[in-house]
């Protein structure tokens, strides 16, 4: 009957009412903590003109789109954590998979082009001004947020296209692709096989780049003779490569495997980690052992 009124209900750990309480907390620190640390990189990378290179604008980009990351899901969680009905309508489930999804490709291709700034300023140094130009930095951006939202246009119609002969109850936390396709009533091959595909394209694909990216670095640092300057070199880009570990360690576990033979209990904890925690982490990782960010913050802070 819900289903003819155009809703659908998250069960989420509804079967496990006692963890409602302990999420609903967790989730609540985590989003405001994501919400804390990620303005406060925006800000302090927009007003302190010593951070305005092309590192620190992907690094804004990054912290912009885990903001809307986060807030595209969280809220919807925290609602039905604390309600008896756990529903949401059918245009709230749409534009949550879009929007989340989008931004989650999104940051596959950003954390790329992350990957492609760092090799050009370990590996070209003397030219990485010239390289790293502002137009480049603005296209390399635009392009990635247009595959992302692009590519998100195309799971979500597909999706959406499915009969689902009236099943509206979604084993999950939020409206996720792999627990919409467990509610069809067709064979969802096709669909399984273009999920696959786009997987590969925003998943491997880019972390190729990455792990090329950062072979060459390696190789790099490696000939600095100076201990300082290897530590220097080596310092600017464990960061990232922290970020890509904790982000794409997740999505791979989620996305490249047949929805078929989804884990509905793991599928529900891998998404709240890299919906949730990762863009909790991500300011920390970037800014704890920074002297850059420090050094802004405190200038900042200094002029109010």
């Amino acid at each position: 009957n819900q289903s003819s009124l155009g809703q659908f209900i998250l069960l989420g750990v509804s079967d496990r009412p006692q963890l409602e309480l302990l999420l609903f907390v967790l989730i609540l620190i985590s989003y405001s903590m994501t919400l804390l640390g990620n303005t406060t990189i925006i800000v302090v990378s927009w007003l302190d003109p010593h951070l305005h290179t092309p590192m620190y604008f992907f690094l804004s980009n990054l912290s912009f789109l885990d903001l809307c990351y986060t807030t595209s899901v969280g809220p919807q969680m925290l609602v039905n954590f604390r309600s008896a009905h756990k529903s949401i309508s059918l245009a709230g489930c749409v534009a949550q998979l879009y929007i989340s999804l989008s931004l989650g490709c999104t940051e596959c291709l950003l954390l790329a082009v992350m990957a492609y700034d760092r090799y050009a300023a370990v590996c070209q140094p003397l030219r990485y001004t010239a390289i790293m130009s502002r137009r480049l930095c603005l296209q390399l951006a635009a392009t990635a947020w247009l595959c992302g939202f692009s590519n998100s246009m195309l799971q979500t119609i597909l999706t959406l296209q499915l009969p689902r002969c009236g099943q509206n109850q979604i084993e999950h936390f939020l409206c996720e692709l792999p627990a919409l396709l467990k509610l069809a009533c067709v064979d969802t091959s096709a669909n399984e096989a273009e999920l696959l595909a786009s997987a590969f394209f925003f998943l491997l694909v880019p972390l190729g780049l990455i792990l090329v990216s950062y072979g060459y670095i390696g190789t790099a640092v490696m000939r600095i003779h100076s201990v300082k300057g290897r530590l220097k070199a080596f310092n600017t880009c464990t960061s990232h490569l922290a970020v890509v570990s904790l982000f794409y360690g997740t999505a791979i576990s989620m996305y490249l495997q047949p929805p078929s033979s989804y884990s509905q209990d793991r599928g529900k904890m891998v998404s709240l980690f890299y919906t949730m925690v990762t863009p909790m982490l991500n300011p920390f990782i970037y800014t704890l052992r920074n002297k850059e960010v420090h050094g802004a913050l405190c200038r900042v802070l200094g002029r109010i």
